[in-house]
Parts: structure tokens; C-alpha cells; sequence
């Protein structure tokens, strides 16, 4: 009994831990292009490569040596570096709110559909729960004035929510969180080449720019993936689905610490709907 209840509290510590590192991600992304502190590819460019050398480094120091696969782990490589790359070019011309209300929208949406056709049950209480927590999001965000949104913003930010939630999925065959992730990152530099030969990229980054990158990539990104990969093996699809749409909650308080922003009644409300949507949704799942 006690130690089911040690089990369950570290897993709720890491799951707090690996959404507040998804919020940062996303906070350091935005404080980047926003201030023009770097282009959209250089820190994507410099936030993989710094999250693969970190990894790299852990690895071999835990190991002693480091093996990569060959055939293993590509796809999960593929969809991290598209959800890297459209999440950070979307933000140039997409505003931060909507932005955020499509990506955990489209993350939900295809983790979702995949539990459906994977049959995994789904009771009416988690129905219910799922549908109050996007209600909550989609009230956090539903745009009050009059907005604009381009085809090309939303293309971008809907494959970043469609390819992180298959990062996710993917990441509940993981056998080795710490190793599986290394593999994924340093895969994504391939990736990251080939687009660079395809698209001419105006390079700028500035000292600010490579501070951010840096802890986005190093901190926030691979000790944060690595995480949220281990948790992976002890929740389900659908849980791992409803408990992310916490991320843009933590990312607007952090902004309210770190930025000055206000508090305000719709955040205050929108938190309750969303937390009782969760509470409702993974307190009949496998936690």
C-alpha cells in the first residue's frame, strides 16, 4: 500500500514537473521570435542541437558509452523536429492565445482519435471530463475582438499539435525514456540540414537569442522530454491527451510571475473548468 502510494506520488511530481517544463518551452519560444531575438529556424536549429548534446552527455555519463540505432526511433525523430520547426514559424504571424487554443486543441484531438481506433474505453465520466476541459481552453483563448488568422498560421500550428500528439503516442512504446529520447534528438539533426539545403533561411540570432535557445533546448526540452516519455509508460493515451491542456494554463501563470501580465477572472475561470475536466477524466484511468 505504501509503496503504490510513494509510486503515485512520484508520478504526479514528474507529471507537474514535465508540464511546467512544456509551459517554459513554449514561454522561451515565444520570447525568442516575438523580440526578434532570433529567426525562427536558427532557434529551432539551436534548441535541438543544444537538447541533443545535453542528452548525449547525460547518456555516455550514465553508460559510459552511447549507442544509436539504426533503423529505430526515425518517425518519432521526424514528428519531434515538424512539431520543433511549423510551432516556431506559426508564432511569427499567429497570436499567442489562438495559437495556443489550436495547438492543444489539434494535440487532443488526434491523441484522442488514435485511443478511439485503438479501442481504448472511454467512459461517459471521462466523456465528460474531456469536453469540460476544451470548453475551458476554448474559453481561456476564444478570441473577444475583432482577429485575423491566416491560412498559413494555422496550417503551421495545427501539424505542431497533430505531430506532438503522435510524438506522444509514440513515445508509450518506449522502453528506455532516457535513451529513446537521445536517439530522437540527435536524429532530428538530419532533418534539420535537409530543410536548411531546401529553404533559404535569413540567419539571426543574438546573444539573448542564444541564451533562450540554449535553456529551451537543454533544460526545458530534453530534461522535460525525458520525463514526460517515462511518465508515458504509466498513464493512458487519453489521459496523457487531457492532462497536457494544463500546459497553456501554466504558461499564461508563469507569464503573470515572469512578465507582469494580469490575472484575470476568465484565466481564474478557466483553470477551475479545465482541472475539474481532468479530475473528471483520469479519476477512472490507469494512473
Amino acid at each position: 500500500m505504501r509503496k503504490d502510494l510513494t509510486k503515485s506520488s512520484n508520478l504526479l511530481l514528474l507529471n507537474i514537473v514535465a508540464l511546467i517544463f512544456l509551459a517554459s518551452n513554449s514561454i522561451l519560444c515565444k520570447l525568442a521570435i516575438v523580440n526578434e531575438y532570433a529567426d525562427a529556424y536558427s532557434f529551432t536549429f539551436l534548441r535541438l542541437v543544444f537538447a541533443s548534446l545535453t542528452l548525449y552527455f547525460i547518456v555516455s555519463l550514465k553508460y559510459r558509452r552511447i549507442i544509436l540505432t539504426k533503423n529505430k526511433n526515425w518517425f518519432s525523430a521526424f514528428f519531434l523536429f515538424l512539431y520543433a520547426i511549423t510551432f516556431s514559424y506559426a508564432y511569427l504571424d499567429l497570436d499567442a492565445g489562438l495559437g495556443t487554443l489550436i495547438l492543444f486543441a489539434l494535440v487532443q484531438l488526434t491523441m484522442i482519435s488514435y485511443a478511439i481506433f485503438t479501442k481504448e474505453k472511454i467512459s461517459i465520466k471521462q466523456f465528460i471530463g474531456i469536453v469540460i476541459a476544451l470548453l475551458g481552453l476554448i474559453y481561456l483563448f476564444y478570441p473577444k475582438d475583432d482577429f485575423t488568422l491566416s491560412i498559413q498560421s494555422f496550417i503551421l500550428i495545427s501539424l505542431a499539435g497533430i505531430s506532438w500528439g503522435v510524438y506522444t503516442i509514440l513515445g508509450k512504446r518506449s522502453k528506455n525514456a532516457l535513451k529513446d529520447t537521445n536517439d530522437n534528438f540527435l536524429k532530428t539533426i538530419p532533418f534539420l540540414l535537409l530543410y536548411l539545403l531546401i529553404f533559404p533561411i535569413n540567419i539571426n540570432i543574438t546573444t539573448d537569442g542564444l541564451i533562450l535557445s540554449f535553456l529551451s533546448g537543454a533544460v526545458t526540452s530534453a530534461i522535460g522530454y525525458v520525463i514526460w516519455y517515462k511518465i508515458l509508460d504509466n498513464i493512458s493515451i487519453i489521459t496523457a491527451g487531457v492532462i497536457q491542456l494544463i500546459v497553456p494554463i501554466i504558461a499564461i501563470i508563469l507569464s503573470i510571475v515572469l512578465l507582469d501580465e494580469l490575472l484575470t477572472s476568465t484565466l481564474i475561470i478557466s483553470t477551475l473548468l479545465i482541472i475539474i475536466g481532468i479530475y473528471l477524466t483520469i479519476s477512472k484511468s490507469r494512473v
